[in-house]
């Protein structure tokens, strides 16, 4: 017997294709975490029985402002599939996303496991194998971006696409929490930001990340990507964009918004 999450999942799913939803007021009140990541955990298993693969998660909501905005206290996260990921320099065909927007981040990936549910940042810098400079193609199934914290969280973090710099650096040496960051489309600048507006150091967020999934018997592994979340405002794509990220000290990811 299906249950209202389970309702709610397949008209996510359904959006895909279909097109975007109305707020999912209907069954999850706007802060409703629990009933949110249940809703995420039912698609994360659908897809996995598809055929999809895990590779990593993304944190959200990094911004202290954002947080404010969507009346919550705290990050949020998603799951990052193998298909979700643009080659650097790649493309992304506009036919695959709904109201998408680019947001520039900073990504590790991970060399060991984080298995504790008391995960510090110290600990998370230990277990990097190379940190690159990214981009996040959120989406939102959600009519119009009209999302609250459930929303947002049910609709997988409002994820879709990621693009990471080919060239990964160790994180030795590395002013995670200084780095500015300039993303421009087309080479005009339309995001400005600095490695501090992610819980005041990207480590932070991922120590959130870490901690959070092995409290929920998901744990991080080797080999893992993580999006530690925007550094800057997230702007609106349209058909033909070239975007570019350019992050002080740690890379250059580009993609382009057009069908190959």
């Amino acid at each position: 017997m299906p249950t209202p999450h389970d309702d709610i999942a397949l008209r996510l799913r359904d959006a895909y294709t279909a097109g975007a939803v109305l707020p999912l007021r209907d069954g999850l009140e706007p802060t409703d975490a629990d009933g949110a990541y249940a809703v995420q955990e039912i698609n994360t298993r659908f897809w996995e029985a598809q055929g999809r693969r895990i590779v990593g998660r993304k944190a959200g909501l990094t911004a202290k402002a954002v947080q404010t905005q969507l009346g919550v206290d705290q990050p949020d996260f998603g799951v990052l599939f193998e298909d979700m990921r643009v080659a650097d320099g790649g493309m992304l065909d506009p036919g695959k996303c709904l109201q998408p927007k680019a947001e520039a981040e900073i990504a590790f990936v991970l060399g060991a496991d984080l298995p504790s549910p008391e995960t510090t940042p110290d600990q998370v810098a230990a277990a990097v194998a190379t940190v690159h400079a990214a981009i996040e193609i959120v989406d939102s199934r959600i009519a119009d971006w009209k999302i609250t914290f459930a929303d947002t969280v049910a609709d997988n973090g409002s994820s879709a696409f990621f693009a990471l710099a080919d060239q990964g650096l160790p994180l030795a040496g590395l002013d995670l929490e200084g780095a500015p960051m300039e993303m421009t489309i087309n080479g005009e600048v339309v995001s400005t930001g600095i490695g501090a507006a992610a819980l005041g150091n990207p480590l932070n967020a991922a120590a959130w990340l870490a901690s959070t999934l092995a409290a929920r018997g998901e744990p991080l592994k080797a080999g893992d990507i993580l999006l530690a979340g925007a550094l800057g405002p997230m702007v609106a794509l349209k058909p033909d964009d070239r975007v570019e990220a350019r992050i002080g000290g740690i890379g250059t990811c580009t993609f382009t918004y057009a069908k190959a």
